[in-house]
């Protein structure tokens, strides 16, 4: 009976993956994503799809409520998270060891391991979510050998000046999922470009900070504020601008 089932969740979600569009280029506006709620807690869907490097990608933010009831402890068994603190402080219980972030704290989950979200501030604890499985075999060694889960606040890690602000290293190493994952902060303080466009390999993500920004993806010009994310497939021609003459911040996280 157990083997049944199996087939028949496997055959569920091999359907739901062949029904899935690429994840379009462009801004996802957090204004513009709906919001679902619940006594203790509400969440907001910003992307699903397929990309170069992905059978599967989605992207959500959550918001605990004060004293809301943590998440039961899971494990994903072939799904990669890394997960981003916008707001409040978050517990993170990972394999029965505990960690606090903070805002701009980073926890990159492995697949297999068990790991609780927990809000232990007195207001809004709100995160964002990304879940990606890759088109080639998962390689749990080698992200093991590479540094396994990570937990990071952004007070831990080394702010470097630069002609146009600074810049704050997260991680730059393989997983199990990808054969490189990248992510750092960028302020830049001024108008204008953080360098000039380009395209690579790896697609990217800007998610926005503070300030005002803009991005063109091949020749199409985009807006985005605090919360705002904008996606780059791979080897599309691009390029990220302060738009105004205060400072702006945001993450960039790219991966093959």
């Amino acid at each position: 009976m157990k083997t049944i089932l199996t087939i028949i969740l496997c055959f569920f979600t091999l359907t739901i993956l062949a029904q899935l569009e690429p994840v379009k280029a462009g801004v996802y506006k957090w204004t513009d994503h709906p919001v679902k709620a619940s006594k203790d807690r509400e969440s907001r869907k910003i992307l699903e799809g397929v990309s170069p490097h992905f059978e599967y990608l989605e992207i959500h933010a959550t918001t605990q409520f004060p004293g809301a009831k943590p998440g039961t402890a899971h494990a994903n068994d072939d799904i990669e998270e890394c997960i981003i603190v916008k707001e409040g402080l978050m517990k993170v219980t990972l394999e029965g060891e505990s960690t606090v972030l903070g805002i701009g704290g980073v926890f990159l989950l492995m697949p297999k391991q068990m790991h609780s979200l927990e809000n232990i501030g007195d207001t809004n604890l709100t995160y964002y979510v990304m879940r990606y499985k890759s088109k080639k075999k998962m390689n749990i060694e080698r992200g093991e050998i590479a540094g396994g889960s990570l937990l990071l606040n952004p007070q831990h890690l080394v702010s470097k000046p630069s002609s146009r602000g600074a810049g704050r290293a997260y991680f730059d190493r393989p997983t199990a999922m990808c054969e490189r994952f990248e992510m750092h902060v960028t302020r830049l303080d001024s108008k204008g470009l953080s360098h000039q466009p380009h395209k690579h390999i790896e697609t990217e993500i800007i998610l926005v900070l503070s300030g005002e920004t803009a991005m063109m993806i091949e020749g199409e010009n985009y807006k985005g504020i605090a919360g705002d994310f904008y996606f780059m497939p791979s080897q599309l021609f691009h390029g990220v601008s302060n738009a105004s003459d205060k400072p702006c911040s945001y993450f960039a996280f790219k991966w093959n």
